[in-house]
């Protein structure tokens, strides 16, 4: 095997005949840059290896051009609607102007020849590179991403109550007309729906729960991982706005007596659509009624967003790369694993891979990936599901939930035979994982060589930037207590602060942040599954090894000021 560093390119080249690089730091720089999937002026830039200024002035030198200062931009002045901005986002790039049938991109490294031949295949127009310091062109895509999305959320503003009228289902057939008499009489319904609809994708919300009870009816939503209640209908509407839901997710409208599932599909523009998850559950009051929020674009995050530590972010990365073995992501429902996997597997989707999921439900469509629904009433289970897949040519398999000894056996075997596996258990924490294999019936042996890598995950609340106030109320005494001291970072360096609440967030809170325990099976943690080793045990192990737990992940979240103390007591404390 050739383990010799690869050639740089011309760019790092210059960097290292002009004496501002090393030439050994060069080439890791390189390497990580392609592992990461960045370019290597944005690697050099974010990492603090050199200043964007600097590789600005020798790219500028290297390819005789000058350097276009995008302060003096407008986001307004940039171009809408030519480039996916995916692939702004993709390869670090951002158009500019367009004359005639030229497009002209900004770019922090002119050798990037594979982005501008993409955005010209994508575009049909000729593409020219316009030299940019990287700082400044990584803060011009990220507001020109923002302005974007300020322009959905104009879109969903002013939508009014007419505007799912004609919604489209999973089957893509519009509703069916209604009878003119009725018309009238559930105008209000449609109303309230729609807005309830809007209400909750405006607001971030993650489910919508109509509830009917014998004296009040109530909505509420779930809005980063807490249920709040929104609405409080009368309760002589509880069977008609049931009626509705279920007439839009195309379910059987005289059918009260057994649960039923459905989706709606609703379209915000013509580029983005959001989907409804719906379920119908019979209670002793009427039907309750619960829609999971599925928006694609949560899938195609990156890696970055999702709060990883960088030595965990590498870990999953390193896991990824390998052609074979088993990476499990475990936690509880609703704490991101669909989220992590989603992530990791656009990170595999490449045109040299053949991929394929079974899941229930399919929550996502992600193109280029062959997703089964699994549907156990016609026998297709998630082991029928694998050794179809087994026979179809894989390089990755995703199994979205091992639940039984069948299913762990088959997905094991695929990983000792040259396939890459990804799946999920619902246990506490990484060394929980390995014990519920071996308490499945796995054989040790099994899991030791086959298991690469745990992650273990919640979602914390992340603290609103606006209103929160630094915590220097909390006692040293109850900082070691709580478990500051085993943190790795100084006392002197916590930035502790409360949740206070402004008209911007929830409660102190807006969006979540993911806490994560990262553990790649060492020899030593493999030792002690072969041994009988308990969960305990392994958990020693793994903090011998230097994988933070939960807990001190958490509480590093809290130290570094993106959730609370008692946010990450919430989330992890026993």
């Amino acid at each position: 095997m050739n383990t010799s560093a690869p050639a740089l390119s011309g760019l790092a080249r210059r960097l290292v005949h002009d004496g501002l690089l090393d030439s050994d730091l060069a080439s890791q720089a390189q390497a990580q840059a392609a592992r990461d999937r960045v370019p290597f002026v944005q690697h050099v830039v974010t990492h603090q290896i050199l200043d964007a200024s600097t590789v600005a002035r020798v790219a500028a030198d290297e390819f005789g051009t000058p350097v276009f200062d995008l302060d003096s931009l407008s986001t307004t002045a940039i171009p809408t609607k030519l480039v996916d901005q995916k692939l702004i986002q993709k390869h670090h790039t951002l158009p500019l102007m367009k004359r005639g049938n030229r497009l002209f991109l900004a770019v922090a490294d002119p050798t990037n020849l594979h982005a501008l031949d993409e955005i010209k295949f994508n575009t049909g127009l000729n593409t020219d590179p316009i030299l940019v310091e990287a700082d400044k062109l990584a803060a011009a895509i990220e507001r020109y991403v923002n302005a974007q999305e300020e322009s959905i959320g104009d879109t969903l503003g002013g939508l009014d109550d007419d505007a799912l009228d004609g919604l489209e289902t999973e089957g893509g057939e519009p509703e069916a007309p209604k009878d003119e008499g009725k018309e009238e009489d559930e105008a209000p319904i449609v109303r309230f729906i729609n807005k309830i609809l809007l209400d909750a994708i405006k607001g971030g919300a993650s489910d919508i729960h109509f509830e009917p009870y014998e004296k009040a009816y109530r909505v509420r939503f779930r809005t980063d991982g807490i249920l709040q209640e929104v609405a409080k209908p009368p309760i002589n509407l509880a069977t008609r706005l049931a009626a509705r839901l279920k007439v839009m997710s195309q379910m059987d409208i005289s059918e009260r007596r057994v649960p039923q599932d459905g989706r709606i599909k609703m379209k915000i523009s013509k580029s983005r659509a959001i989907d409804f998850r719906v379920n119908t559950l019979p209670t002793l009051f009427g039907e309750k009624v619960v829609l999971r929020i599925l928006d694609p674009s949560s899938a195609k995050m990156g890696i970055d967003a999702l709060g990883y530590e960088d030595y965990q972010k590498q870990l999953y990365m390193d896991a990824l790369e390998q052609p074979q073995g088993m990476i499990l992501v475990t936690g509880p429902t609703g704490s991101g694993k669909t989220v992590s996997l989603y992530t990791g597997l656009n990170i595999l989707n490449t045109s040299e891979r053949n991929i394929s999921t079974a899941e229930d439900p399919v929550e996502i469509n992600l193109e280029g990936i062959n997703q089964v629904q699994v549907n156990t009433r016609v026998g297709l289970t998630f082991a029928e599901s694998l050794r179809s897949f087994l026979r179809q040519d894989p390089d990755v398999v995703m199994v979205g939930e091992i639940r039984d000894l069948e299913t762990a056996e088959i997905a094991i075997k695929a990983a000792q035979t040259g396939h890459l596996v990804l799946s999920t258990l619902h246990t506490n924490s990484a060394p929980e994982t390995l014990t519920r294999l071996l308490n499945m019936g796995v054989p040790a042996f099994n899991v030791a060589t086959s298991v690469s890598l745990i992650i273990a995950q919640r979602l914390a609340r992340r603290l609103c930037k606006s209103c929160k106030k630094p915590a220097t109320d909390i006692p040293d005494a109850v900082l070691s207590e709580e478990g500051f001291d085993e943190i790795g970072i100084p006392r002197s360096e916590l930035e502790l602060y409360h949740p206070v609440g402004c008209a911007q967030c929830t409660n102190g809170y807006k969006g979540r942040v993911g806490v994560y325990e990262v553990v790649r099976i060492t020899p030593t943690i493999a030792s002690l599954i072969m041994e009988g080793g308990n969960s305990l045990q392994i958990a020693k192990a793994a903090k011998e090894a230097g994988f933070n737990n939960l807990r001190i992940s958490a509480l590093r979240k809290a130290a570094q000021g993106l959730t609370s103390l008692e946010e990450a007591n919430r989330v992890t404390k026993d």
